[in-house]
């Protein structure tokens, strides 16, 4: 589908740089070649810090990374408050440049939709790209509820009070779009997060990386207090000095706030000699580190928030053709199937003891490996996410009175 060039796209995401955000890149690009204008408001970071570019037709506004926050309401609102002083600030400048139909606001926080009700005066509409669910990741990440949790769940509702149309995550996502935000069932758009096949291939990836062991475990992902990183440091360690495999290593790609923290931890059991910390890679330095591994593991732990979200490094490790071990969640086993292996909710001895169980059975590896990019190529690549992402927006502007 090809659209009238005049429809102007404003796509604002607070927690990572564009592109670098391959979710919101992929949305951004096939926009793009659909016929749309994009513009994009993200923080810098990661080497990521001209102002302003313009990449594959995409017009990338950037501000200064507001400071993370990690626990109490006054660094939260100094996080938060900082990027929407920045997305009033960009927002206007785009606008008097080419004024925007549509404002795309990725979450998380929760707050974008402040900036959508001023444009809205001016006929601007609001699309909410859903991709994490906020109130269950402050649960996951603090342990408790409280007065931020419930801060959190005003702040969702006036979210989808705000948005003509919303893009959820997956199906679990798309439920709370309904049930707790109130929205009519045609106006939520199950925009699944996927890899694009065309640039994510298997291949031999790079054999230095293995240091000599006979089965290689990788994660890719962000390293932080909710990821699971210390289960996955104890299935880890029982793992090698419990059931004795020894002829192991793990290469962790990413980064995140407790980095630091996780290869200390690694170093205090003695660890350090099964683990190799990669930092952030991209592009085909990424590929020849997953490409190289085994088994791909996710140690998200069992909370209200993982159950019910898709997590990436499933879908990566899948179109890499490589076999999964996680906990056993319910969006998990929507998106790999019989391509992993799931071990009893947030218990690292199972996790270890269903890696253990794919080292001794390379057959079963290749088995599930082959089946998880089959399900990959059939049904969950970025190819099959597109039409629905372009339905979405061909809804919002039918809403606004304007079709192809």
């Amino acid at each position: 589908m090809t659209v009238s060039p005049d429809r102007h796209i404003l796509i604002v995401v607070e927690n990572l740089p564009v592109p670098l955000d391959r979710r919101v890149w992929l949305e951004a690009t096939t926009l793009v070649n659909a016929g749309y204008e994009v513009s994009v408001i993200s923080p810098m970071g990661r080497g990521w810090t001209e102002p302003f570019e313009v990449i594959e037709g995409v017009n990338i506004y950037r501000h200064p990374e507001p400071p993370e926050a990690h626990s109490g309401a006054v660094a939260y609102a100094r996080e938060w408050g900082q990027a929407v002083w920045h997305w009033f600030r960009l927002a206007r400048l785009i606008w008097r440049k080419q004024k925007f139909d549509v404002i795309q606001g990725c979450n998380p926080p929760d707050l974008i939709f402040v900036l959508a009700l001023w444009y809205r005066l001016w006929g601007v509409r609001y699309m909410f790209d859903h991709h994490d669910v906020c109130p269950e990741l402050f649960e996951a990440k603090f342990g408790k509820r409280g007065l931020l949790y419930g801060v959190m769940r005003v702040w969702e509702w006036l979210t989808f009070k705000t948005a003509t149309v919303s893009m959820a995550t997956n199906g679990s996502f798309r439920d709370i779009a309904i049930r707790r935000g109130g929205m009519a069932p045609e106006d939520v758009f199950v925009v699944r997060s996927a890899p694009k096949i065309e640039t994510f291939t298997p291949g031999p990836g790079n054999p230095e990386m293995r240091r000599g062991a006979g089965a290689v475990m990788g994660y890719v992902g962000v390293i932080g207090q909710q990821e699971g990183m210390d289960l996955l440091m104890l299935a880890a360690e029982h793992l090698i000095q419990t059931l004795g495999k020894t002829d192991v290593h793990f290469i962790i790609v990413g980064f995140g706030p407790t980095l630091e923290e996780v290869k200390q931890d690694v170093a205090d059991r003695g660890l350090g000699a099964y683990f190799t910390f990669t930092g952030a890679l991209y592009g085909p330095d990424l590929l020849a580190a997953l490409n190289v591994i085994d088994i791909g593991v996710s140690p998200d732990p069992k909370n209200p928030m993982n159950d019910i979200s898709t997590m990436n490094k499933v879908m990566e490790y899948m179109t890499l053709e490589k076999p999964v071990v996680q906990f056993d969640l319910t969006e998990g086993r929507v998106s790999a199937g019989e391509a992993s292996l799931y071990a009893r909710a947030n218990d690292p001895e199972d996790f270890a003891a269903k890696i253990a169980e794919l080292i001794d059975d390379p057959d079963a590896r290749t088995r599930m490996g082959v089946l998880g990019r089959a399900r990959v190529l059939n049904d969950l690549s970025w190819a099959h996410t597109t039409p629905k992402l372009l339905a979405a927006y061909e809804r919002i502007f039918a809403k606004m009175g304007r079709r192809s």
